[in-house]
């Protein structure tokens, strides 16, 4: 998205130039194809760095927790709404942020991709015109809609506009109504499942877990100074690929997460063997909406309802 790319080149080396910000956070070509890299410009020339299309997809709100600088950061919906959460933690300040927004139209599933190359894919372009994604590799090139490639956290999405921004670099797009795109028909499914088809579902889904910690690690919730399964006195869980202790890192860690999730999907798109760790994620997301009328991020007045006490509060589950 050339128009994209060159208004936040534009936003960034102003910024920098007036010394209104010590460094633009934003994106820069990856080495492989479908994964473009966080990349921190701190002078008008490394600007130049900057990309923006279908491939941004990691969350930048992960690079400025706990940091002293003035940030310029570029930001979608669901990015700014992680920076609200980590406004409304303590994490940063809002006034050391000169947000860059940036209307979001989804980022392709690069999961998708490499299996319709066989994973064989040396090259991706974009037609914003037409809409199309377009792989090559050795002997082959494939075009498609952008539609059918999306992350499926996309293809939901009902808050593609930043909700917290200094400056948009384009006008908004229109949202999705819920309506439109159901974002709760996976966990409905799974939640119609007996006990022995939840867990044999969940059983398949971290059967290919290799414990790489590449989901915390793309998070920008996970920024504890030290992650309960890297704890050796107390040992909360063991080391090994053991089933048991597979499903305790992806259980707790969800759980870590419930009332501050945005759904931004860099779990997924981090994990390098495919697992759809957004089956846990969305179900909580799913229960906070419905039981505390709560998204996150949405400003940065409120705390999460997991993290707050009200008389009020429903206790139609308490047994």
């Amino acid at each position: 998205m050339k128009s994209y790319t060159d208004k936040i080149k534009e936003i960034a080396k102003r910024l920098l130039k007036e010394d209104k910000v010590d460094m633009v956070i934003g994106y820069r070509k990856g080495t492989v194809p479908l994964m473009h890299q966080p990349f921190f410009a701190t002078s008008e020339g490394e600007v130049d760095s900057f990309v923006w299309d279908s491939n941004c997809g990691l969350n930048l709100a992960n690079y400025i927790t706990d940091r002293k600088e003035r940030i310029g950061i570029v930001a979608t919906g669901c990015n700014s709404r992680n920076i609200a959460v980590h406004v409304v933690e303590g994490k940063i300040q809002r006034d050391q942020l000169y947000i860059i927004g940036v209307p979001c139209q989804g980022m392709v599933d690069r999961h998708k991709l490499a299996a319709m190359a066989d994973g064989n894919i040396a090259s991706v372009e974009e037609d914003e015109d037409k809409g199309t994604i377009t792989i090559s590799g050795q002997g082959f090139s494939k075009s498609v809609d952008k539609a059918e490639v999306l992350q499926e956290n996309c293809s939901i999405c009902v808050h593609r506009n930043p909700v917290l921004y200094d400056e948009l670099v384009a006008d908004e797009v229109t949202e999705q109504t819920r309506e439109q795109a159901d974002p709760y028909a996976r966990v409905r499914e799974i939640e119609a499942m007996s006990p022995d088809e939840k867990w044999a579902h969940f059983d398949d889904l971290l059967s290919d877990c290799i414990r790489c910690y590449a989901c915390r690690n793309a998070c920008p919730l996970c920024y504890c100074p030290q992650c309960f399964v890297d704890e050796s006195n107390p040992q909360w869980v063991g080391k090994s690929v053991d089933p048991t202790d597979i499903r305790t890192f992806h259980l707790l860690r969800a759980y870590h997460c419930a009332g501050r999730c945005t759904d931004c999907g860099a779990c997924v798109r981090s994990c390098p063997v495919g697992i759809n760790v957004r089956d846990f994620t969305k179900k909580l997301e799913k229960d906070c909406l419905e039981l505390y009328g709560w998204e996150a991020g949405l400003n940065t007045q409120q705390r999460p309802p997991l993290d707050t006490y009200k008389p009020e509060d429903p206790e139609d589950f308490i047994k």
